[in-house]
């Protein structure tokens, strides 16, 4: 459990990249079946959940002493 509040806000970021990755697929795609990332549906989701993670893994911890 601790693992989770740990990293709580990259696991935030992770979801929503992922949704937004998909949703990336479902409403701008690419029609012809070559772009690497956005031809499938799995593929854009992941890139998203990765981007997602990184992103929000530079929000500094409550608990983080200055």
């Amino acid at each position: 459990m601790s693992y989770l509040t740990k990293n709580k806000y990259v696991i935030i970021g992770a979801l929503l990249g992922g949704l937004s990755g998909y949703l990336y697929y479902h409403f701008i795609g690419c029609s012809s079946g070559t772009c690497a990332i956005t031809s499938k549906p799995l593929n854009s989701s992941v890139y998203g959940a990765i981007v997602g993670g990184l992103l929000f893994s530079y929000i500094p911890n409550d608990k983080t002493k200055k």
